[in-house]
């Protein structure tokens, strides 16, 4: 009968209580590495600030011909002992799902023997930058342009990495965003534009700040907007102009947008004329009215922001440069809105933007939402 020697069975114990950790020099081969160094980590954000969807742990290469492989160990808390996490030949290792809370690294030779541990990295959700307090958004043609503060990179620069924007639909009666959201893209600038998008369909938008190492900050607040047709720089004529070919504008007439006709055509929203006192805007369409936006000039057609729910009429207006108007028209149960800035007016012609909401019912022309 096999005989086992005290120093032997200390030796059997010993293996069996470091089983799961690094156990450095046990196979007696004699060819110990060096540990790794300088491990770090990168988390990957998942939209979820308390829910990353994994984590990258990156450290230097060895390049010792007698390097078998790395070994991984993780612990759930500080309290907990470390365990194996995996084994790889890189000198990377991506974990997915929820990160462990503190992570190290060691060096397997091709002898089975196990280097000392690197350095123990410790996620630590602190290190999260803050949300940007505002977020305020553009409607445009097919896009919405989104900016935002800069306070998460003003307030930490050596910590900020990007900024990630968030995007889903907006149910318009309840003022609700949907619950399902989806990444637009990631930007370094407190800006963004959110392009390809269909006009007349309502978007809810939020941003969100990642730091060097993947954490992710609460969401800003959010905006809604809705994408919308526009046109800049259309000529029109007075009606006493080329027999008034071009002095009739329709909005929206049938399958087309934006149209420039005769005056008497009878889907024009409204005629350009004129007389002593100057060039005058107005409605044609029994169901159209319009207002002047505001009480002074505009700096851009996108100044319009939400149209007026009140104060609309079938008066003239006067076109004069750089104010905005805005239009109101009956389209079966619903209005539409459309909003106008007159950039340049001569003797028998003006110059203008326009844009147009095609979703019936919506007044959100370039609408600032904030929760």
């Amino acid at each position: 009968m096999l005989r086992l020697s005290t120093l032997t069975l200390l030796v059997l114990a010993t293996a069996a209580a470091l089983s799961g950790c690094y156990d450095r020099g046990l196979s007696g081969a004699g060819v110990v590495l060096a540990a790794p160094t300088n491990l770090y980590y990168q988390l990957e954000p998942s939209g979820d600030p308390a829910a990353p969807s994994g984590i990258l742990l990156l450290w230097d290469a060895e390049n010792d011909p007698d390097l078998e492989a790395y070994r991984v160990y993780s612990r759930s808390s500080t309290s907990d002992p470390y365990v194996l996490r995996g084994t790889t030949t890189s000198n990377t290792f991506h974990d997915n799902g929820i990160p462990s809370v503190q992570y190290y690294v060691t060096a397997l030779s091709t002898t089975g023997d196990e280097s000392d541990p690197s350095n123990a990295i410790t996620v630590d959700e602190r290190l999260a930058l803050s949300k940007p307090a505002t977020l305020t958004s553009v409607a445009l043609n097919r896009a919405v342009y989104l900016s935002w503060d800069d306070s998460p990179y003003l307030t930490q620069p050596n910590a900020f990495s990007n900024y990630r924007v968030y995007s889903t639909g907006f149910d318009l009666d309840r003022g609700l965003c949907d619950s399902v959201w989806t990444l637009e893209g990631t930007t370094v600038s407190p800006s963004f534009l959110a392009s390809a998008l269909s006009n007349g369909v309502p978007m809810c938008f939020e941003v969100s700040a990642i730091s060097i190492e993947g954490y992710e900050s609460l969401w800003s607040p959010f905006t809604a907007n809705t994408p919308r047709p526009d046109a800049r720089n259309v000529v029109m004529y007075s009606s006493d102009t080329l027999g008034g070919a071009k002095s009739g504008f329709a909005f929206f007439s049938g399958p087309a947008i934006g149209t420039i006709g005769p005056s008497g055509s009878g889907t024009n929203d409204f005629v350009v004329t004129r007389n002593a006192s100057g060039i005058f805007l107005t409605p044609q369409l029994a169901v159209d009215s319009m207002q002047l936006y505001g009480a002074a000039p505009i700096t851009d057609l996108t100044s319009i922001s939400l149209a007026p729910a009140t104060g609309y009429t079938r008066n003239s207006y006067q076109a004069v440069p750089m104010w905005g108007y805005v239009f109101q028209m009956r389209f079966g149960a619903y209005y539409l809105y459309g909003a106008l800035r007159v950039t340049a007016v001569g003797s028998n012609y003006v110059i203008f933007d326009w844009s147009l909401q095609t979703d019936p019912g919506n007044p959100q022309l370039v609408p600032r939402g904030k929760r």
